[in-house]
């Protein structure tokens, strides 16, 4: 009874399961096998018995190795892989799992050594896809830039999906731009933008990365777009209709071998951007529903990247567009300095300027740069911009404008991702930079302040060029504000540089020979010396924006400004009025004699009723005459609207009434009170 299930169970073993079984002997030849093994089937036995396995070619160099240790060892091995062609298969590679274990006699000899065999090919198959997908997680998307993006989709797809991957976008994709949303039915202009084959198809795409063409009707991709549907053709042939309309891409399908093909729509949030082309060739099987399926999950993932480098490219756009508006493409004309400027907008970034005119024919110069890139930053610049010019109307010494922008900066930090719902986990804090000075043409004194911008550099007259030595506070929104004021002397026609990082690549510090050279020489044109100091410095690939900004400064002369010290008495106003006559006759400016006799008397009275030291007048004769007069009093005065039987309060508003602007601004020992009127003859863009 035992001999007969024996039997059985050995018949059974060798021709009724799908598994594999192969006894071969000492010398690794196939002594019996299962002919319903992977491969087997339709195999003549006398094809087989006695042959080694590697003389047939069904295995690889490493398996047969590995039943060499078997045999040696006797220490069994499972699982092992094996990728074979096998003939009765159609030359189709196949992957088959082999276990092996000794035979022995009762005794103890070696006999041979038993194999079963497994076919897994399609197991091998599917962790294969997941590889790939996951492989393609990790290295699709590592930039924002589309190209960049489809050619990683191109090298991940060939070779292990197919030998050829080809990856189309639309041409406004590169743009920012895409169509609305849902299928494309009209003719579409791509470009190429990735393209990858297998070493062993020396073949070209008949476009260039970067090429334009027009996708026509008829064919499989513009079918693909019509209904955002991928096809599937697994017999491809060359004569096909189809193929006609597009010769060139017919004729390299030709000299591939190429014989099946998926063409995939890439598309995202609904929106179409282009098409994904596969390709499989000679020796390699037809694409199958498996296979379009996993084509499918790969170019999903590259699309979502491929829109995220749109949407970047549109946002940039716009902020890019939206930055020139918020930086002033045109520098005032002012009398105390004469500028120049180069600004470079390589990136959106949050670089600004201004020339700024103040009361006392002053001037603040301003260099500043938001942290970061994109609309964020551009709007964020274009706030603080705003916020440094209200300060500057203010009269503010250059600390606290700093020290008031510091404030504005941190809380633009809190609210603006509260306000746009833009803010990412990874987003940097919104820091920003900034340089003020403020120069004096009556005195030549330039008054700086910085809050973590580079420091100015300076070149005299006499061709000295040396940089600015003033402490640099903590950049605006981030630590405690602290801004020390630096006080120097300028000659006449010195020239103050202000740049930012941007331009330097580096300390200022170690690009001061290049200012030398360009500074350190006379020129009549800054503009010419602005655009040479910028080709010395801006790096051969820059990263950021640029900007540098020059100031030539003047002075006024002494026939410009007249000077007087006051006591604090009741005489004083009648003195004023007296002084102030005196010099606009010496300046042929007897039109306005009586209308700044008025505000004279008016300002003097005050500053004797509301102070108690001296009091000081200035005038200045420029684009516009200035009259000054200065008090040891820190109270500000204020605008009144007196009733009809109020005794006084009037003084300040005929003041206003009488001057085109005027306002006051504090100083070490107390404040000025200033007022600005039109000059006979002066147009008004002059002024």
């Amino acid at each position: 009874m035992d001999s007969e299930l024996d039997a059985a169970l050995l018949h059974a073993l060798f021709t009724r399961p799908p598994i594999g079984l192969h006894v071969l002997d000492r010398d690794l030849r196939v002594v019996r096998f299962n002919t319903g093994a992977p491969g087997a089937e339709g195999v003549n036995p006398q094809d087989l018995l006695g042959h080694k396995w590697s003389d047939l070619g069904i295995i690889a160099d490493d398996t047969e190795r590995m039943l060499r240790q078997v045999l040696e060892s006797g220490k069994p091995v499972t699982n092992h892989r094996n990728r074979v062609r096998l003939p009765n298969l159609g030359d189709e590679e196949r992957v088959l799992s082999l276990s092996a274990f000794r035979l022995e006699d009762s005794d103890g000899r070696v006999l041979g050594v038993a194999a079963t065999v497994v076919d897994v090919t399609e197991r091998d198959r599917a962790e294969r896809r997941l590889e790939l997908l996951y492989r393609a997680g990790e290295t699709i998307g590592s930039t924002l830039d589309v190209f960049r993006t489809a050619q990683e989709l191109a090298d991940s797809a060939a070779p292990e999906l197919a030998e050829v991957a080809v990856i189309d976008v639309l041409d406004s994709v590169l743009h920012g731009e895409a169509p609305a949303p849902g299928p494309l039915v009209d003719r579409i202009t791509v470009r190429r933008a990735g393209f990858r084959s297998v070493r062993s198809i020396p073949v070209e795409s008949p476009y260039g990365i970067g090429d334009v063409r027009v996708m026509p009707f008829g064919t499989p991709y513009a079918q693909a777009l019509a209904d955002l549907q991928p096809r599937l053709v697994r017999a491809l042939e060359h004569d096909d209709a189809w193929t006609t309309r597009v010769p060139a891409q017919a004729e390299l399908l030709r000299r591939a071998g190429a014989h099946s093909l998926m063409a995939v729509p890439l598309a995202a949030r609904g929106v179409v951007l282009g098409m994904a082309a596969f390709y499989r060739t000679r020796g390699s099987p037809p694409f199958e529903d498996a296979d379009l399926d996993l084509a499918r999950d790969l170019v999903a993932r590259a699309a979502v990247c491929v829109d995220n480098a749109r949407l970047y490219t549109r946002e940039h756009t716009l902020a890019r567009l939206t930055q020139r508006t918020l930086v002033p493409l045109r520098l005032p004309a002012h009398t105390a300095v004469a500028t120049a400027y180069t600004y470079l907008p390589v990136v959106s970034s949050g670089v600004w300027y201004d020339v700024v005119p103040l009361s006392g024919a002053r001037v603040a110069l301003v260099a500043g740069d938001v942290s970061g890139c994109g609309m964020r930053t551009v709007t964020t610049m274009g706030r603080l911009r705003t916020a440094v010019s209200a300060f500057a109307a203010m009269d503010l010494p250059p600390h606290e404008v700093l020290e008031r922008l510091h404030d504005v900066t941190g809380q633009l930090a809190h609210e603006y991702p509260a306000v746009s719902g833009l803010e990412r986990s990874d987003d940097p804090p919104l820091t920003a930079t900034c340089l003020y000075l403020v120069y004096d043409p009556s005195t030549r004194e330039c008054a700086i302040a910085r809050a973590g911008h580079p420091p100015p550099v300076l070149a005299l007259p006499d061709g000295t060029v040396r940089l600015v030595d003033c402490p640099e506070g903590p950049v605006l929104g981030r630590g405690v504000s602290s801004y020390p004021t630096t006080l120097i002397g300028l000659p006449e026609g010195s020239v103050l540089a202000l740049q930012n990082c941007g331009l330097l690549h580096g300390p200022v510090e170690d690009r001061l020979p290049l200012y030398r050279e360009v500074l350190g020489r006379p020129s009549d044109s800054l503009q010419e010396m602005c655009d040479a100091l910028v080709a010395s410095l801006l790096p051969e690939d820059p990263d950021d924006d640029a900007l540098l900004l020059l100031a030539r400064t003047r002075g006024l002369g002494p026939d410009q400004v007249r000077l007087w010290t006051l006591r604090n008495e009741p005489e004083s106003a009648a003195a004023a009025r007296r002084l102030v006559g005196h010099a606009l006759e010496d300046w042929d400016l007897e039109d306005v004699v009586f209308t700044t006799q008025l505000i004279a008397s008016e300002l003097v009275t005050n500053a004797v009723r509301y102070s108690s030291g001296p009091v000081g007048l200035r005038l200045i004769r420029d684009t516009v005459l200035t009259f000054e007069v200065s008090d040891t009093s820190n109270a500000s005065p204020h605008l009144r609207h007196a009733e009809d039987d109020d005794e006084g309060g009037r003084g300040l508003d005929m003041v206003a009434h009488l001057a085109r602007r005027w306002g006051t601004r504090r100083t070490g020992s107390g404040k000025i009170i200033w007022t600005e009127q039109p000059l006979p003859g002066v147009p008004a863009t002059d002024r």
